[in-house]
């Protein structure tokens, strides 16, 4: 009815994020602030998703899991997908089932202890404690222990040079793979065959970001150190008021921390970039950096890369990011 300035597409094609004008069937899809082409897929733990005419057409898994990362100075992705970190010198629960009124009785506990490790007041999962009724497994020092028993589950313990391993199965509710580095990342990987609620740091476990922050009276906080505080298993420690920022208290580290996070965002890692944002880890790995500032400062950027490394494994993507001159001392224990 009026004219505007600019230009249009003809009638059935489209802008794409060149600018030019495609039919439908070329329209990219977005995920995570990335394009993706035409027939690409991407993989979450219960679907597979394929670009097509500009929207993703997703296909349900027959076997659906969820991981939950805990790693470096207190960044965890809960099993929904959602990203916080926290700063707390306690023993906090990281996930459990038997949440609800009706069901409080529960099967197994993870439970990870946190120390100061930096003058800045950052802290670092040292100690994760795996309780199974009867049966407990201790992962500290880089090893692990176990007491007592449990007919009810079973259990298989691998090892490599970096990591230690369990498969756990408690039979008709959950098969668990638990990753430890035998320093500050852990991994859990569960698929349920029962609705049983999960809370803890790891959130809900019901397919939705937005009320992971559920804490333990069962009310969605206003934020995530209230989420954090109210999931102490020791109520005698002291709440989490802040979020320290390493690099601001640490100025003098943040060139070194970028400089040696960049490989992240480099060549070394390009086959992944367009699969995983890299951006968190980055972010992650530069933060963790400029914290760990009582020794160990190398050995705490190597974890975080590593845990962009095996989000791109979980991808299909297997990086050769190590050299003799780079995490050298982690090279070493795989020779």
């Amino acid at each position: 009815t009026k004219c505007e300035s600019g230009c249009v597409c003809a009638d059935g094609l489209y802008e794409n994020l060149d600018g030019r004008c495609v039919p439908a069937e070329e329209c990219p899809c977005e995920y995570g602030g990335l394009a993706y082409g035409r027939g690409e897929q991407i993989q979450t733990e219960c679907e597979i998703c394929t670009c097509t005419k500009g929207k993703w057409k997703c296909v349900q898994k027959t076997r659906c899991s969820s991981t939950c990362n805990l790693y470096g100075e207190g960044h965890i992705t809960t099993f929904d997908g959602q990203r916080f970190v926290f700063d707390g010198n306690c023993e906090y629960i990281l996930a459990m089932d038997g949440c609800s009124v009706n069901r409080p009785v529960s099967s197994f506990k993870i439970v990870t202890e946190n120390v100061i490790c930096g003058k800045s007041g950052v802290t670092c999962s040292r100690s994760i404690s795996i309780y199974l009724g009867n049966l407990t497994i201790i992962l500290r020092d880089k090893t692990f222990t176990i007491s007592g028993e449990n007919p009810g589950v079973q259990y298989k313990v691998k090892k490599n040079a970096l990591h230690l391993m369990f498969d756990i199965i408690i039979p008709g509710k959950y098969n668990m793979t638990l990753i430890w580095n035998k320093h500050m990342n852990f991994f859990i990987k569960i698929s349920r065959e029962t609705q049983e609620t999960i809370c803890g740091l790891c959130g809900n476990y019901n397919g939705n970001m937005k009320d992971d922050f559920e804490t333990r009276s069962k009310y969605v906080a206003s934020n995530e150190l209230e989420f954090v505080n109210s999931w102490k298993e020791n109520p005698l420690c002291g709440d989490v008021y802040f979020v320290v920022d390493p690099c601001s208290k640490n100025p003098y580290r943040k060139a070194w921390a970028e400089k040696t996070c960049s490989i992240i965002n480099s060549q070394v890692f390009s086959a992944c970039h367009n699969k995983v944002n890299r951006m968190p880890y980055y972010e992650a790995c530069v933060r963790d950096s400029c914290g760990c500032d009582i020794g160990g400062d190398c050995e705490c950027m190597c974890d975080a890369i590593a845990v962009y490394a095996m989000a791109c494994l979980e991808k299909g993507i297997c990086i050769d990011w190590r050299t003799p001159e780079f995490c050298r001392e982690f090279l070493e224990a795989l020779l």
